[in-house]
């Protein structure tokens, strides 16, 4: 009888070790982050730069359209957005034009505004809440806050809400930027209020929306995109290197926080474990090649 090689038997290998293997290579690096090295990309540093650039005294708004299923892409990125602008002192304006994006604001300005940099609500930020209507709503807000968003997401008055006090319309933000999953989402607000405002916009997408939206880039409509996972971890990584480093407007609070702002590095964490997990299913697919070339070959010789 014919031995059987090592490279033969990985053709019959049973499909529940290779889901248990590619199941530990994605929580091995979740759990001990390997601190891969992330590259920065055009698309994602034209982003940061374009809200860089902001005076610190800058209001910007921030939209969030996106929910629980795209989470792990889009999350991180709203909280890096919110440590860039509050490390250099900007305002921030929040509304939701999905229902979800109500409790994804919520989380996000729980751990950033409160826990981390403990700022004053309805002074430093705002989170306007959700309201029905998609465009209807953008455009609303090109006229007037007030008329659609007559309270707060706590019930207050927006007139009591400090913050507000000189945004009478979109057009009196510094920024538009919108962490969106899908419709509506950051095309609306550069057809609906970045254009007909001319005020800059800027968005955070899931890695799928990125073609659908290069064309708004190219046309200088949309100041670059933070792309999924790999955009995420990117622009953790500059907001990171840029209080690291020193660079233009910075609060001591932001210096203060930096050793928290590194151990929470979670797109850079989740990249690792998406990174391995990509280089593992790619060795599984040149073995298993690997190994049907081989007993094609033994069968030929009988």
């Amino acid at each position: 009888m014919a031995k059987v090689s090592f490279l033969e038997k990985l053709d019959t290998l049973d499909r529940r070790i290779i889901f248990l293997i590619i199941g530990l290579v994605v929580l091995i690096p979740l759990l001990i982050p390997f601190g891969l090295p992330i590259e920065t990309t055009q698309l994602t540093e034209d982003a940061f730069y374009a809200l860089d650039e902001l005076p610190q005294d800058a209001k910007v708004l921030l939209s969030f359209e996106y929910g629980p299923s795209t989470k792990p892409e889009i999350h991180p990125m709203a909280i890096s957005v919110l440590r860039h602008l509050f490390s250099k002192g900007n305002k921030v304006i929040i509304m939701c034009l999905w229902p979800d994006g109500l409790f994804m604001a919520n989380e996000a300005l729980d751990l950033v505004a409160r826990q981390e940099f403990g700022l004053e609500y309805g002074v430093d930020y705002v989170n306007l809440g959700y309201r029905p209507g998609n465009e209807a709503i953008i455009k609303g807000i090109t006229k007037s806050f007030a008329a659609n968003f007559s309270i707060d997401s706590k019930g207050t008055n927006i007139s009591q809400i400090p913050i507000m006090h000189d945004i009478q319309t979109a057009r009196d933000v510094d920024f538009i930027f919108s962490l969106s999953a899908g419709y509506p989402g950051a095309i609306e607000w550069v057809l609906y209020a970045g254009d007909p405002l001319q005020v800059p916009v800027s968005s955070g997408n899931t890695s799928i929306q990125v073609n659908q939206l290069l064309p708004y880039v190219k046309s200088g409509q949309m100041k670059g995109i933070v792309a999924g996972m790999p955009g995420a971890a990117e622009y953790e990584t500059m907001v990171i290197r840029k209080i690291e480093e020193n660079i233009g407007i910075i609060t001591d609070k932001a210096r203060e926080l930096l050793p928290n702002f590194k151990e929470r590095r979670n797109a850079t964490k989740f990249m690792d474990a998406q990174s391995i997990a990509h280089l593992m299913i790619v060795l599984f697919i040149v073995l298993g090649n690997i190994s049907f070339f081989v007993k094609r070959r033994k069968q030929r010789k009988y």
